[in-house]
C-alpha cells in the first residue's frame, strides 16, 4: 500500500493508448510529479518543510506534486492515528493554494485502503472542507480508471461500497482518467464514454473537460474536436474545464495552455471561468435554506455527509449552476444564429422579389 514505484505509473506499463509522443511525455511527467510529491511526503513524515521539497517541481506540474503529497500525508495519518494532524497542517499551510488537488489526493487513500470501512474516516470528515470533500470521490474514480482501466472500457459500475451522489463524483474522476488512458485522443475518449449508460455520460465528460484543461497538452483543433464529440454534454465538459481554470488560478500556476483550453472548451477566458466558479459558489451558499443560513458550512453540510450522500449536496448545486450558465450561453448563441439566418433569408427574398419585379 505504501509503495508507488515509478514504473507503475509509466505509460508503457499501464498499457495506455492513443497518445502522440509529445502527449505521452506530458502524461508521464504528470505521473512522475504526483509520485515525487507522494514520496516526498512519506520521506518528510510531516507537513512542516514539505513545501520546500515540492517547490523543485515546475509550477505547471506542481499541483500534481501537491496532490501526491496529500495522499502521502493522509495515509500516514491513518497508519499512525496518534499523530493525526499532518493532513490538516498541510491544508492550513503550504497546501492551501492547491486545496482542490489536496482533496483529490486524499481520495487515492480511500481507493487503496484495504479495510472495508466507510470512506472518508470520521477524522477526515472533520478535517476536509465540507464542500470540496467530494473531490475525494473524484480522486477515487481517477485512481480506479488509471490503474484498472480495462475494467471500465465497457461501462462497468462504480464500486458497490459507494452510494448515492458518491457514485456520480466517482464517475467525474473516472472521466478524468480517460484523458490519460486514451492519450488525449478525442475519438477514443468518446468511444469509451458511449459504452456507458446515458445517465452517466455527462459526469464522465465533466471529468474529461477538467483533465484536458488542467493536465493538457494538445493543440486547439484537438480541443475543438473534443468539444464537438461531447455534444450534447458540452455544458458539463465546459464546467469541468472551468473547475480546472479555478484550481490553477487559486494556485497561481495558470499557463498559456490553460487560456487556450478554456477558450476552446468554454468560449470565455480562463480568468472569466475562474470568476464564474467563484460567483456561482457564493450564490449557491447564499441560497441555503433559511433555517441553516446562520450555521457554519460544516454544520450545513454535515447531515448530507452523514446520510450517505443521497441528496444533492452543495458541491453538486455549484456544478449545476456553472453548467446552466454554459447551457444558457449555448442557447443564446443558437438564437442569435437562427435570427441571423432568418434575416439573411428575408434579405434574399426581398432581393429576389425586387429583381423579379424589375424584369
Amino acid at each position: 500500500m505504501l509503495g508507488l514505484p515509478v514504473e507503475e505509473i509509466s505509460y508503457a506499463r499501464r498499457g495506455f493508448r492513443g497518445a502522440t509522443d509529445q502527449m505521452r511525455a506530458r502524461l508521464e511527467q504528470v505521473g512522475a510529479s504526483f509520485r515525487d510529491g507522494y514520496q516526498a511526503a512519506l520521506d518528510q513524515g510531516k507537513a512542516n518543510g514539505l513545501d520546500k521539497l515540492l517547490e523543485v517541481v515546475s509550477p505547471e506540474l506542481r499541483g500534481f506534486a501537491f496532490e501526491g503529497a496529500a495522499m502521502g500525508l493522509a495515509l500516514l495519518d491513518r497508519l499512525t492515528p496518534w499523530r493525526p494532524h499532518r493532513l490538516s497542517d498541510f491544508m492550513d499551510g503550504a497546501g492551501e493554494p492547491h486545496i482542490y488537488m489536496v482533496h483529490v489526493g486524499v481520495g487515492w487513500v480511500w481507493a487503496r485502503w484495504p479495510l472495508r470501512a466507510p470512506q472518508p474516516s470520521q477524522r477526515e470528515k472533520r478535517q476536509l472542507d465540507p464542500v470540496l470533500l467530494w473531490l475525494g470521490y473524484d480522486g477515487w474514480g481517477f485512481h480506479e480508471g488509471f490503474f484498472h482501466w480495462p475494467k471500465y472500457m465497457g461501462g462497468a459500475p462504480a464500486p458497490r461500497s459507494l452510494e448515492g451522489y458518491q457514485r456520480r463524483v466517482f464517475d467525474q474522476g473516472l472521466g478524468r482518467s480517460f484523458w490519460f488512458v486514451n492519450g488525449g485522443n478525442p475519438g477514443l475518449i468518446a468511444g469509451v464514454i458511449e459504452a456507458f449508460a446515458w445517465e452517466r455520460q455527462a459526469d464522465l465528460w465533466s471529468g474529461v473537460g477538467l483533465a484536458a484543461t488542467y493536465a493538457g497538452m494538445v493543440d486547439r483543433p484537438i480541443l475543438e474536436q473534443l468539444r464537438d464529440l461531447a455534444s450534447p454534454h458540452w455544458p458539463h465538459l465546459a464546467q469541468g474545464s472551468a473547475f480546472a481554470a479555478k484550481a490553477r488560478a487559486r494556485a497561481g500556476n495558470s499557463t498559456d495552455y490553460t487560456e487556450l483550453a478554456v477558450r476552446a472548451l468554454c468560449d470565455i477566458s480562463a480568468e472569466e471561468a475562474a470568476r464564474l466558479c467563484d460567483s456561482t459558489l457564493r450564490e449557491t451558499l447564499r441560497r441555503q435554506t433559511p433555517n441553516t443560513k446562520h450555521q457554519t458550512p460544516l454544520e450545513r453540510q454535515a447531515p448530507k455527509l452523514a446520510n450517505g450522500a443521497n441528496e444533492a449536496p452543495v458541491y453538486e448545486e455549484w456544478r449545476r449552476r456553472i453548467q446552466e450558465h454554459f447551457a444558457q450561453a449555448s442557447s443564446a448563441q443558437s438564437d442569435r444564429s437562427e435570427n441571423h439566418n432568418q434575416a439573411n433569408c428575408a434579405h434574399l427574398h426581398m432581393t429576389h422579389g425586387t429583381l423579379t419585379h424589375d424584369t
